[in-house]
């Protein structure tokens, strides 16, 4: 060999020099570890030993060393990984692994040839060698033996076969595993070798879980029968854990224990097949927090902080002591760490992170997807997923619980969606089952029949009430939550109960932010708990998981699955005979959100009003199987949202990563004054006046962050001063709550004209 190739620059003036054949053998070691976790090691190691094929080129040298720039080394390995070893997966990663994917078809792979990357580079680079035959000598020369994979993930022909939802995650997949190996080596050069994180020992892991729950159990205030359901529900869990990976439902009532009964299905389950980690994911920030400190009691003493790892926007902001703030501060960075590969024993994170990953094009969000490979998915709440992703969605997981992945998927709701209904249309040949899960809590135990500690009033359901006949109704009761779809409702009616029953009357809604919403869920637990007055009015914020037990229940008309799940919040631990719930129907002209409530509404009462009595068992599964094979009637889930399912057909991953969005429109986060920390937020405005900001300024930032949506010439506009952010994939809005009329301490952001009507 006449040259000397590398990948990298020193790390330092006095560094040694990244030789291209050390990183390039580093990289296929790792990417094949990281693929042969589903079948792809072979593959794997061909991209990671052909992923900077480029840089052996006496213009990638000159690069490095300042005299050329501009250039595009990834192309022609992904070249040589489709022409030479016939591997379009690979090829695909390669190309990828800086750019993200973009196409997938055979014509995608045409037009990385050097030739025509010569002619005309769509991204105006230049091709580090254009002579693929030479490449591939000077790749040998250092050493390295590319070969064809045996068994590789897309089979060539033209048209390439497979185009579907589950084709897609094998290739994000095989891209994940090249794209961390690729990271950590390039990072072990530049930094060091990063420690690895902890490894699941899930009989370890399940004895303290054990442990924790008798201790639990045994400090219960809740009922006999409440915890009678709450012990079948775990040994029903620990029973199915024997059976083998693939999908399952947990359907159970509201309070029966579900957060850890999953988890012990889980790492029973995982014992059993020598699964890898737990994924236990929620649908919103507001009760993340709650099911994080439940796992972390049960673990952080003896394994330490880094065995639960948090994967969502509010990570890492919590408050934290002002004599450890060095420690802290590292504690924060191996969080980030962890977080970027999902290298930890479990995972708790959001709907909105996992599966817009699993639909994701650019590397760093698709980088931690391998190791969801033979791990157990807990998705908690699952009826918020939006009916108009729900195929598309069914099918990837459906690939996900398959024999390549040999992970597990289940999906634990009191109010489970009957996505049976859309088997058909998710059955992707030879490639997923289709969606036919199996029940961890059989109907045999009668769990909800034995759960029966609230009813659903239906009387007020069908006509309007005005708002003061609701005012009355509230301040009849001592202890009561109200829930209302609208923020504007909500602030509206905590304003009339602040007239009437004074301090007792208290609101909740994601108007205000995360630490206001925090002190507001401890003062009203304590008023519970100290049988004080309480009148809680909220939006549905309340209704997916937060641990409250009150007396009586009121709820503004909605879909089947929110009244029900409004409904767990009332005699929650089965203390009284029997709650109630009262549904009513408020007296305006809007009543819901825009989306698609209004249509699960009408389903709603379309089946209350031939009902016998109109009365619905809010406790009955049964019930609930009628409403979701009558909504998705209605709705067609498989005709919903074409535009995804055209970018699928033609495999094309950044239209198809562009198009699925759990929350389709981006909020703006705003900074506001919340009274009992207004030092911290006069800290944090004057540091962004002061220049540009980055990720610990944004960090520090979350916990008095409000994320909304702003129209034109909305009333707050006047309010709000825009924040700028500097750093990579740090592209959100950002402002600045500068007035404090506009944020109140008892309803959250308001615009200074006391007006609700710039947000519904």
């Amino acid at each position: 060999m006449d040259a000397e190739y590398y990948a990298h620059t020193p790390a330092t003036p006095d560094g040694e020099w990244h030789k291209l054949e050390d990183h390039l053998r580093e990289v296929a070691r790792m990417a094949a570890e990281f693929g042969e976790a589903f079948g792809a090691g072979e593959e794997a190691q061909l991209a990671g030993l052909l992923h900077d094929a480029g840089k052996a080129s006496e213009l990638f040298l000159a690069r490095l060393q300042g005299k050329a720039s501009g250039l595009d080394h990834w192309s022609s390995g992904a070249w040589l990984a489709f022409k030479r070893f016939r591997d379009p997966a690979a090829a695909f990663a390669i190309a990828a692994h800086h750019v993200g994917l973009r196409g997938g078809r055979y014509e995608d792979l045409l037009s990385v040839a050097p030739r025509k990357l010569s002619e005309s580079h769509p991204d105006g680079l230049r091709l580090t060698e254009d002579d693929d035959e030479q490449l591939l000598s000077r790749i040998r020369d250092l050493g390295l033996a590319p070969q064809s994979p045996s068994n590789p993930v897309l089979a060539l022909s033209r048209p390439l076969p497979a185009c579907t939802a589950s084709s897609m995650l094998d290739v994000r997949m095989l891209c994940s595993a090249l794209v961390d190996a690729d990271f950590l080596d390039t990072e072990a050069h530049f930094s060091g070798a990063r420690q690895p994180g902890l490894v699941l020992d899930p009989q370890k892991a399940f004895e303290k879980l054990l442990a924790y729950r008798e201790n639990v159990r045994s400090a219960s205030l809740a009922s006999s029968t409440v915890n009678s359901v709450r012990d079948d529900l775990w040994e029903a869990c620990i029973r199915a854990s024997q059976d083998a990976p693939g999908l399952f439902t947990l359907t159970a009532p509201t309070g029966s224990g579900k957060t850890l009964a999953m988890l012990g299905f889980a790492l029973r389950h995982a014992i059993e097949y020598d699964l890898r980690r737990v994924v236990v994911v929620v649908p919103y920030l507001t009760i993340i927090e709650q099911t994080v400190n439940t796992i972390r009691q049960v673990y952080a003493d003896e394994f330490g902080p880094d065995f639960v790892l948090e994967h969502h926007s509010l990570a890492g902001t919590r408050q934290t002591t002002e004599d450890q703030p060095d420690r802290d501060d590292r504690a924060e960075y191996r969080r980030r760490e962890l977080a970027e590969n999902w290298d930890a024993p479990i995972i708790v994170t959001t709907s909105v992170q996992l599966l817009e990953s699993l639909f994701a094009a650019r590397p760093a969000a698709l980088r931690k997807l391998h190791r969801l490979a033979r791990s157990v998915i807990l998705f908690d709440e699952v009826q918020t997923l939006p009916l108009n992703l729900a195929v598309a969605t069914l099918k990837t997981l459906s690939r996900l619980a398959s024999q390549r992945y040999r992970s597990t998927v289940v999906f634990a709701t009191a109010t489970q969606p009957a996505f049976g209904e859309l088997h058909p249309h998710v059955a992707e040949p030879d490639m997923n089952r289709g969606w036919q899960p199996r029940e961890i809590a059989t109907a045999d135990l009668g769990l909800f029949g034995r759960s029966r500690r609230v009813r659903a009033d239906w009387s007020r359901a069908l006509v309007p009430s005005s708002w003061e006949t609701i005012a009355d109704l509230l301040e009849s009761h001592r202890q009561l939550v109200c829930v209302v779809n609208l923020k504007r409702h909500a602030a509206e009616l905590t304003t009339m109960m602040r007239d009437r029953v004074g301090e007792a009357a208290l609101h909740l809604s994601t108007g205000m932010c995360p630490a206001h919403r925090q002190h507001l869920v401890e003062n009203v637990r304590a008023r519970l708990s100290a049988g004080e007055p309480c009148c809680l009015i909220s939006t549905s914020c309340i209704e997916a998981g937060v641990d409250l037990d009150f007396e009586h229940g009121m709820r503004a008309f909605a879909d089947l699955t929110s009244i029900a799940q409004a409904a767990g919040r009332v005699n929650r631990n089965g203390l009284r005979e029997k709650g109630v719930l009262e549904v009513f129907r408020p007296d305006d002209t809007v009543l819901y959100p825009p989306g698609a409530m209004e249509q699960a509404a009408a389903v709603t009462e379309m089946l209350l009003r031939k009902s016998p009595r109109q009365h619905l068992d809010i406790t009955d599964p049964a019930v609930f199987q009628e409403y979701f094979a009558n909504l998705y009637s209605v709705a067609r889930p498989e005709t919903l949202r074409p535009q995804l399912a055209k970018a699928i057909l033609a495999q094309d991953y950044a239209e198809v990563a562009r198009l699925y969005r759990l929350i389709p429109e981006t909020g703006v986060n705003i900074l506001v004054p919340y009274r009992p920390l207004l030092d911290q937020f006069q800290a944090l405005a004057d540091e962004a006046r002061a220049g540009k900001l980055g990720r610990g300024w944004l960090r520090r930032a979350r916990p008095l962050t409000v994320t909304t949506f702003l129209r034109r010439n909305d009333p707050i506009d006047d309010a709000l001063q825009p924040v700028h952010l500097s750093g990579r994939n740090l592209d959100e809005d950002w402002f600045i709550c500068w007035r404090d009329d506009a944020y109140d301490d008892l309803l959250g952001l308001t615009p200074p004209s006391g007006s609700f009507s710039w947000n519904v």
